[in-house]
């Protein structure tokens, strides 16, 4: 397993540290806490990034939070959408389609809508595959029913998105930033664009006091930089993150769902 580097390692520190001090501050414990509570039923949306870092450790994460602490939170993973027969594509085009332009209490192409999706889970967790990052430049022209990567495209869905979210207040929502690509698999212009549009998510996209959270896979593959780094990546030539830096990535995100779950998503 290769060494992975300090910044990542320093923010896992970081993530631990807020974990012991959530949990042995003396404070209340959250209501989702309660042993007598119903379980909280987790679903995450992920196509190949995200099933390697579930299988970094996730559901063995939930099994032994849950032990060591009396709580039933239950987290299942499905590919969304399938690839059968609606497309294996999972980006802002694809959620605003099934999730906005779609929605109902019937699915679409065989997926299941958002009104299905939480009439049966109280968080859902989703994101986009790494081909997400390859943007084109924008036209001045934007559609939000284009499937064109850009960033203008993006913002509309993404704006359209957070207004669909919203109109489930009891529900709770992660999204994740978009994963990164190796140096090898685009071009600077294209990384620059990936760069500004997760930062618009994190830092204007995202309001705090709402029913919606983010988990920033793109700043832990990049480190502040503009690709995937390749000690994270299965090859130099392959964005998909590699089994090191999974199962690193692994508990970080499990703690980002019980952070949500108990209510300190905005800390």
């Amino acid at each position: 397993m290769s060494r992975l580097s300090g910044s990542f390692l320093a923010f896992t520190v970081l993530c631990c540290t807020i974990a012991v001090n959530s949990t042995c501050s003396g404070k209340p414990e959250q209501p989702g806490r309660d042993p007598a509570a119903r379980p909280v039923k987790t679903i995450f949306l992920h196509h190949s990034t995200g099933n390697n870092i579930w299988k970094g450790g996730v559901p063995q994460w939930f099994e032994n939070y849950n032990s060591g602490n009396g709580t039933d939170y239950r987290v299942e993973e499905r590919a969304y959408p399938s690839g059968e027969p609606y497309p294996w594509k999972n980006y802002p085009y694809d959620y605003w389609n099934i999730w906005v332009e779609h929605a109902g209490q019937e699915p679409f192409m065989e997926e299941p809508t958002l009104e299905i999706l939480c009439g049966q889970y109280d968080v859902i967790v989703f994101k986009h595959c790494y081909p997400v990052s390859n943007i084109l430049e924008d036209t001045g022209t934007p559609d939000i029913a284009s499937e064109d990567k850009r960033i203008e495209n993006y913002k509309l869905q993404y704006e359209a998105l957070k207004t669909k979210l919203r109109s489930f207040p009891e529900k709770k929502f992660i999204v994740w930033t978009g994963a990164a690509l190796v140096r090898d698999n685009t071009t600077e212009e294209k990384a620059l664009r990936a760069g500004e549009f997760f930062d618009w998510v994190v830092k204007v996209w995202d309001e705090p006091g709402d029913n919606i959270f983010i988990w920033d896979l793109y700043q832990l593959e990049t480190e502040g930089g503009l690709y995937l780094k390749n000690e994270y990546a299965e090859a130099p030539d392959n964005s998909h993150p590699n089994s090191a830096f999974s199962q690193q990535a692994a508990p970080l995100f499990a703690r980002r769902i019980v952070d949500v779950i108990e209510g300190r998503g905005d800390n």
